[in-house]
């Protein structure tokens, strides 16, 4: 059944003694309500039952249509909306495409179009863009997870700093925090997922794991000097011994993680933590050994 967008089809539900009216509206996808061609061959029953095409008996003209005018914060605006649709399915991308192709733009031949991602326009007076909706979601999203990641990583060089009253020592436990990227970016590309917020949720998680396996080894190898072993051979044995359960403990995250792949929401938490932990935990029993034998021999001895 169709309908020309906008009209309502009313239909009766009939019982013994009345009528109950109900207003039916339908309307048409976006992509057909685009195409003018699409409307007009849109084909109407005739009270003799035929089926005619709605060109036949409408006629098209083109005219200017009243628009509202919109203000915020006192100063007159206007919307410009926007949507994506294909392979990529972010807007963002098609904003900066957008953004770079109105940068050498000048208005009225006087002045350059300024745009404005973050802050309002600063000359109310001039034509200027400001681009909200999505992107400031993302901006405001993704600032919020970088200043908890910061706080994160403070608060965890505070703890180990109280742990092993050293602050050489923390530094070289969270060294393989910045290698969990190496996992994390290729793990997204070889999934074909986009980096969303949860896997910036991923990476904060992935922080505390790392630096538990870290402390396990520098723990172990500073048991091990304390029964008299030389520190080399601590520091040797330390990936040896340790190296099993860093492993198992790494698996049983990841097997976790993979129940949640294919969640529309959370799979790019679960590419993070997969890969993410895939690569710190072999990097982890390399990195660490050989860092802090490099900056702990001479105090060893």
């Amino acid at each position: 059944m169709s309908r020309f967008l906008g009209t309502e089809d009313v239909s009766y539900l009939h019982d013994a003694h009345v009528k109950y009216p109900i207003a039916i509206r339908l309307e048409l996808s976006v992509a057909d309500k685009a195409d003018i061609d699409t409307l007009k061959s849109m084909r109407i029953r005739s009270q003799g039952g035929a089926l005619v095409p709605l060109s036949e008996f409408v006629e098209i003209t083109e005219s200017t249509r009243e628009q509202p005018i919109y203000h915020k914060d006192l100063l007159a605006i206007t919307y410009v909306t926007g949507d994506m649709a294909g392979d990529l399915d972010s807007p963002l991308y098609g904003m900066f495409d957008i953004y770079m192709a109105l940068t050498e733009l000048v208005v009225e031949g006087q002045y350059q179009l300024q745009q404005y991602l973050i802050s309002q326009p600063d000359n109310p007076y001039r034509y200027s863009i400001k681009w909200d909706g999505e992107w400031q979601v993302t901006y405001e999203t993704f600032r919020d997870m970088g200043i908890a990641y910061a706080v994160g990583m403070i608060l965890i060089y505070l703890l180990v700093v109280a742990q092993f009253r050293s602050y050489l020592v923390p530094i070289i436990i969270m060294a393989p925090i910045p290698l969990t990227i190496i996992g994390v970016l290729p793990g997204h590309t070889l999934m074909g997922a986009q980096f969303t917020a949860t896997s910036m949720i991923g990476m904060i998680a992935l922080a505390g794991i790392i630096v538990r396996n870290s402390i396990l080894l520098v723990d172990f190898i500073n048991q091990q000097v304390e029964e008299g072993m030389p520190f080399q051979d601590a520091v040797v044995n330390s990936g040896a011994v340790r190296a099993k359960p860093i492993i198992l403990t790494g698996l049983a995250a990841m097997l976790g993680a993979l129940f949640i792949l294919d969640d529309p929401i959370f799979s790019g938490l679960a590419i993070s933590l997969i890969f993410g932990i895939l690569v710190s935990t072999l990097l982890t029993l390399v990195v660490i050994p050989v860092m802090y034998y490099a900056f702990m021999h001479k105090r060893f001895g």
